[in-house]
């Protein structure tokens, strides 16, 4: 089974034929909403929106845990498809870009982010030094080439702590880090897959300029977020659609 975690722009699938939503609690506490369980083509899927119904969930505030946790432990999920939106950063990541992150610097913090937690287990530790599964990175990349979609096939993803975005000089600071991409739920949903020892990999859409880079080099428009973000999950489902069809 896939499961597809949906961000910013991507609540729901169309494609998605849905057979039932079930209601999952976790020793982590409630996930983002239902989980929402059907088949894309001949492969089975379960989705959970990523910020809850209606977009009401901050970055800060998403339960990573118990979302992990019930689409891994309970839903039985094999490999995890993360969607986000982004900041572009890299002067080729232009808005309405796709992007296939290969690496990750994290900035956020306060947020728990670990299923090793002391207690009675022993304390574990996990090799962290590719974060993304690379099978599944690659199967989304050749998706993408066979519907003749472009996507960026390799970029750092720096995860900042939100709700708010970030200053020009954050960015700039970012960009010397190595970062091509911001967003902010990135971390620690990653390496809780890593954790449970799930394959997880990212599928990015770039719905604005970062701050200081582009047209937002004064200011971030939200008013032209939006549509730049419907037309590029179009391509997103698109490519989700065909890799679920692939045998």
């Amino acid at each position: 089974m896939l499961a597809i975690i949906g961000g910013s722009g991507l609540t729901q699938l169309a494609s998605l034929e849905i057979s039932r939503h079930e209601v999952v609690r976790t020793p982590y506490g409630e996930p983002s909403g239902p989980l929402v369980f059907g088949r894309i083509g001949a492969h089975e899927v379960v989705f959970l929106p990523r910020h809850g119904h209606g977009h009401t969930i901050p970055p800060h505030r998403v339960n990573y845990r118990a979302n992990l946790w019930a689409l891994v432990k309970a839903a039985g999920a094999r490999e995890i498809i993360s969607v986000a939106s982004v900041g572009g950063i890299r002067a080729d990541l232009s808005p309405g870009t796709l992007v296939v992150p290969h690496q990750i610097i994290d900035y956020t913090y306060g947020r728990p982010q670990t299923f090793f937690d002391g207690g009675e287990a022993p304390v574990a530790h996990i090799d962290f030094t590719e974060p993304y599964d690379a099978a599944l990175r690659e199967r989304l990349l050749c998706a993408a080439e066979a519907v003749g979609l472009a996507v960026a096939g390799a970029a750092v993803y720096g995860a900042t702590q939100g709700p708010r975005l970030e200053t020009a000089a954050e960015i700039e600071r970012m960009a010397r880090d190595g970062c091509d991409i911001v967003g902010m739920t990135g971390m620690p949903e990653a390496s809780l897959a890593r954790e449970l020892a799930t394959p997880y990999a990212a599928i990015c859409a770039v719905a604005n300029w970062a701050a200081g880079r582009g047209d937002s080099r004064h200011l971030i428009r939200f008013e032209e977020i939006e549509a730049v973000l419907q037309e590029a999950m179009g391509r997103v489902r698109t490519i989700i659609e065909h890799l679920c069809a692939a045998p």
